[in-house]
């Protein structure tokens, strides 16, 4: 009994932390704006505070996965909510590097603005770390914790996230109603210590479990060779990929760094990996493009039908997090009618649906296509989380963690790039068939990841006269909005992987969980996947 109510508490303050992340995540997208007023900031200083307020967390996710069983669990939570306390503090404290500008000289004003960045960036570069070792830590717990129903109690554990943006969505709506003079942003800043202050005492006297693998005595070095050379390959390319992106590094030489890295990793594993397993990471790609890639596409689709209504444009992602979380707690009764990769088939039939109603609507038509898209969606990331547990334990941390961090990379490296690339090619050739003489005068050639590419510049845009702006960006929403139909192609093709994979499992048997020696192996439910330390 003592036992099951530690790992309740446990449970919730690893829900909380996740809440935590949310907060800090919300609160970012609604300050940039007052950022940039007050600190006299560009886009490109913006943009790389909003950056380093992401791409840490895909990277510390991956690297801490590779230490947190020596660590240990608590100690990476402790360090996680100081850098939760920590960011506050120091984004809260960045205003006062400003200078007075009524007695400071244009140096001293410039050099204040300049600090005041740096304050900005190290803060949320601290708080990307926390809520990568947050995640990095409590998958696997949870996993651990609840080893015979992993993908029910991991798709509870991510309503966290959801709810943690419809709760900060509905304090910083409460909070600008009440437009207060003396309530600045640094205050909605300090709404992360409420989440963070409770999950950080609920865990205190917690007992951490000691991961299935070590417990079963399964080795590092097992784990090592789960994960395989083709793993590290996906993931030191994406990670390269992004830092080189960060500090600059030649595209020569982020493939020197990859063939070095992997290279080495292979050479020690002697192991390509489990073939499932980078199957499953490869899916995370367009999942990830199709969860978190499309969500500001179509918030700015449906922000001007809440207009329309009088309602703040953040009710579009407080309506959209709120179906995810309920329908996240009632995953586990879904799962154990159709499997889990029944419920990832489904639910990419309902997203591709969603997407190609979302491609053809209009007015209040948007709103109910963004609910259907809204409910296919919601069970991607936990399940698929889920599935990689239950099928990989002697992969530890690693591999779970794996999946989640190459779907964030992905999302950034890959997927974003390529959401852009979709938009900018669809209004370019929409202006090129109906308008050709504006098409001569606005369109510009640029390069990206994907190579050449034409795309509409908005400073030509404005030379134009009232009419024919207004022309462009008629034709701009209308082609944005018609791309979604080939954004619909992404679900369509994890369906087809997914059908792939429930074709195997039924030569198998059905799906079963496999579950290491000394963790319910007894139990007759999952007998047919048990796997002992010394299994390949």
């Amino acid at each position: 009994m003592e036992n099951k109510s530690n790992d309740i508490r446990l449970f919730w303050a690893c829900f909380i932390s996740l809440i935590a992340t949310a907060f800090g995540f919300f609160v970012r997208g609604t300050l940039l704006q007052a950022w940039g007023e007050q600190f006299d900031l560009n886009q490109v200083q913006l943009g790389q505070i909003n950056g380093v307020g992401l791409w840490p967390f895909a990277i510390s996710i991956i690297l801490f996965s590779l230490v947190i069983d020596k660590v240990g669990y608590g100690r990476a939570m402790c360090f996680a909510f100081v850098a939760h306390i920590s960011y506050a503090i120091i984004v809260i404290c960045a205003p006062l590097m400003l200078a007075d500008p009524e007695t400071a000289s244009a140096a001293e004003i410039a050099q204040g603005k300049e600090m005041g960045y740096w304050m900005l960036y190290i803060g949320n570069l601290v708080f990307a770390l926390g809520n990568g070792t947050v995640e990095a830590a409590i998958n696997p717990v949870v996993a651990t914790m609840f080893s015979k129903e992993k993908t029910k109690w991991l798709n509870i554990l991510h309503a966290g996230w959801p709810g943690g943006l419809v709760l900060a969505g509905l304090l910083i709506i409460a909070i600008n109603t009440l437009n207060l003079e003396w309530v600045t942003w640094e205050y909605k800043v300090g709404l992360i210590f409420l989440p963070a202050l409770i999950y950080g005492v609920m865990m205190l006297g917690c007992k951490f479990p000691v991961n299935e693998r070590v417990a079963a005595g399964s080795s590092y070095y097992e784990m090592l060779k789960e994960f395989g050379g083709a793993g590290a390959l996906i993931v030191v390319s994406l990670i390269t990929r992004e830092l080189g992106g960060v500090f600059g590094l030649h595209v020569y030489g982020q493939i020197a760094v990859i063939v070095v890295l992997v290279g080495a990793f292979a050479a020690y594993v002697q192991s390509f990996g489990r073939p499932m397993f980078i199957f499953l990471l490869l899916i995370m790609l367009p999942l990830a493009t199709t969860e978190l890639g499309t969500d500001g596409w179509i918030t700015s689709l449906m922000e001007p039908q809440m207009a329309a209504f009088n309602l703040a444009p953040e009710w579009v992602l407080i309506y959209t997090s709120f179906i995810m979380m309920i329908l996240r707690f009632f995953a586990g009764s879904i799962v154990h009618r159709i499997s889990p990769i029944g419920l990832l088939m489904v639910s990419s039939i309902i997203a591709a649906v969603g997407l190609s109603f979302l491609s053809v609507s209009s007015g209040l038509m948007i709103l109910l296509a963004a609910t259907v898209y809204g409910f296919g969606k919601t069970f991607f990331w936990p399940t698929m989380l889920g599935v990689v547990a239950e099928q990989f334990p002697k992969g530890g941390a690693l591999t779970l963690n794996a999946a989640g961090g190459v779907g964030m990379l992905g999302v950034g490296v890959l997927g974003m790039p390529f959401i852009g690339l979709l938009q900018e090619t669809t209004v370019t050739s929409e202006l090129k068939a109906e308008k050709p003489a504006i098409y001569e005068q606005v369109v510009m050639e640029d390069s990206g990841v994907f190579g050449a590419y034409e795309a509409v510049d908005p400073d030509k845009v404005q030379d134009l006269n009232e009419e024919d702006r207004e022309t462009v960006v008629t034709i701009e929403e209308a082609a944005k909005k018609g791309a979604l139909f080939y954004m619909a192609g992404f679900p369509c093709l994890m369906l087809l992987c997914y059908f792939i994979l429930f074709v195997y499992f039924q030569t198998k048997g059905g799906y079963k969980a496999k579950v290491l020696v000394g963790h319910g192996a007894d139990d007759e439910k999952f007998t047919g996947g048990v796997e002992g330390p010394a299994d390949a």
